[in-house]
């Protein structure tokens, strides 16, 4: 099928992503828009509609969803590096992506060329090898105008970077002209597109602001009205106070929350401090504020090894901090450090141990024996005195440039979570160069209908379209996207839920997911029975607009 302009499916269950039940109906496409619905079967009940030459998609027997709709995704840079990214995308089902996230963005970009390398380097375990060229988030976002897009994608900025490219890793407080510059950027990004703003206050170096910075930081949002987007401080044995903390930056700011891949993480936390946290989020609600969270159907998270050097020991300079891990001196430093529990920063040493840290991407040929590994095991089998001595060389080594996957969390958790009625779906799938990924990149979307819809029934199928289709669509305000509806860009999927299937594990994260008969992406075939047919059908969506 080649590039449609009239299109006919009928026959079709229709899930049309509002979570009301499926009825039987027709869907008429024309020139990338939903023109018409109507319910029963064949076209014979509305056969004034019909043109002449249109092409017909029978989907008597199968569902027929909107496009899902991920919105927690680190693929920034891959646009320009070609279109197959698309690829495990589109295998889900998956039709828009959003990306900058975690207070990681492609831009902006600092005019010292040592602190954009240090920046690159940190970045790099999440969102993969630098681009450059592109500075402003005027210049990405016209440059991604003219690239091709397998899918839609709408684009966030994240304050980590934009503090990293202002005052680079340092841990002093921002100065009136470093502030005026980071309000500057965020403004710049929201006039040329920004469908939100991102945070990581986990991370270095936002984990050096305080309430008062975001607040400052953030002012631009209240215009806009659009949502920050956070991965809390902590996600730990701090969870608690760290919801409590992005609550309160909301309600100063006066901006909605999205609280991203919303979990509790640490054995001693399981099943209790997620409640606790839920309970603060439903009195913000009661009292008004619009926050909200999101969540990945799996146990094990994803990040980059720095997540796990602390703070102290960084001092506000990455560089000099990775040069120390290469001496004896530095790396007892570290061990140090990494015995005590701190207050305001997870210490997963200690709350999950390195028999649950798995080393996932390397940038060094000779590394890549540890790949796929707990750190207990690489200690004990390469003889290093403590887990602390290798995490130390292994990031000296690689510059930093390490991914991890670290098993922290309960599925009774995971469950409550997606139980809640403003919970939505994400991947949060990184970038890092590495053949063993979270199989989140490849089966987030197949595993919620195969395992909690159909083997466990945690959601109805109707909930769980919802949560993948018009409810993340609506969080970020993406204009006709996320429901099967008159009026509505054509982001359609086709399929028999029953033969779905997310085929990716920790063992063999790269497997295709299967089961995803057609996916129409701006009324465009772009997937047909397990292959990409089309690879130019999205478009880079700014904000609010009808496009």
């Amino acid at each position: 099928m080649s590039d449609l302009t009239k299109l006919l499916i009928k026959n079709g269950l229709i899930y049309d992503g509002s979570g009301q039940n499926p009825f039987h109906g027709n869907i008429y496409v024309e020139d990338r828009l939903i023109k018409r619905i109507w319910k029963g079967h064949g076209v014979e009940t509305e056969p004034k509609i019909i043109p002449d030459e249109v092409e017909v998609v029978d989907a008597e027997g199968k569902m027929v969803t909107p496009g899902f709709v991920d919105i927690h995704r680190h693929c920034d840079i891959r646009p320009f590096f070609g279109t197959d990214f698309g690829v495990p995308l589109l295998a889900q089902g998956i039709t828009t992506v959003v990306v900058g996230n975690c207070g990681f963005s492609m831009v902006p970009v600092s005019e010292d060329e040592v602190r954009r390398e240090e920046m690159e380097a940190f970045a790099e375990p999440v969102m993969g090898t630098a681009y450059s060229g592109i500075h402003t988030f005027e210049t990405y976002m016209r440059e991604l105008d003219r690239r091709k897009l397998p899918v839609n994608v709408a684009s966030m900025i994240g304050t980590g970077t934009v503090r990293t490219a202002v005052k680079g890793f340092s841990d002093t407080p921002f100065t009136d002209d470093e502030m005026a510059k980071a309000c500057s950027c965020i403004e710049d990004a929201l006039v040329w597109g920004a469908v939100g703003v991102s945070a990581g206050i986990m991370y270095l170096p936002e984990c050096y602001n305080s309430v008062d910075d975001y607040v400052r930081m953030l002012s631009p949002l209240k215009e806009y009205g659009v949502p920050l987007c956070v991965h809390i401080r902590g996600e730990g044995d701090s969870l608690v106070d760290s919801v409590r903390e992005v609550i309160e930056i909301g309600r100063r700011v006066g901006c909605p929350v999205e609280i991203s891949h919303f979990k509790s993480c640490g054995m001693s936390n399981w099943r209790k401090e997620i409640h606790r946290a839920i309970a603060l989020i439903e009195t913000a609600r009661k009292d008004g504020q619009d926050v909200t969270c999101d969540f990945y159907p799996y146990q094990g998270g994803s990040t980059a090894l720095t997540t796990m050097i602390p703070p102290a020991f960084v001092a506000g300079d990455m560089k000099q901090a990775l040069e120390k891990l290469g001496t004896r001196k530095g790396v007892e430093e570290f061990g140090r450090a990494l015995d005590v529990t701190y207050r305001d920063w997870d210490n997963y040493a200690i709350s999950l141990g390195w028999d649950k840290i798995m080393i996932s991407g390397v940038t060094k040929k000779d590394n890549q024996k540890f790949v796929g590994k707990m750190v207990s095991d690489i200690t004990e089998e390469y003889h290093f005195p403590r887990e602390a001595d290798f995490v130390a060389w292994l990031l000296h080594d690689e510059n930093g440039k390490v991914a991890i996957i670290n098993m922290s969390m309960c599925r009774e958790d995971t469950d409550t979570i997606a139980k809640l009625p403003y919970s939505c779906v994400i991947s949060d799938s990184i970038y890092g160069k590495t053949d063993t990924p979270h199989p989140r990149m490849y089966g987030a979307f197949p595993k919620i209908i195969r395992e909690y819809v159909l083997e466990r029934g945690v959601l109805t199928m109707q909930e769980a379209v919802r949560k993948m289709t018009s409810l993340p669509a609506e969080r970020m305000k993406l204009v006709c996207r996320g429901m099967i509806k008159e009026g509505y860009f054509a982001d359609i999927n086709i399929f028999s839920p029953e033969k779905v299937r997310d085929l990716a594990t920790f063992q063999h994260p790269t497997q295709l997911a299967q089961g995803m008969w057609k996916t129409f992406v701006n009324g465009q075939l772009a997937w047909s029975e397990g292959r990409m047919i089309l690879d130019a059908g999205g478009r880079n969506l700014h904000r609010g607009e009808y496009g």
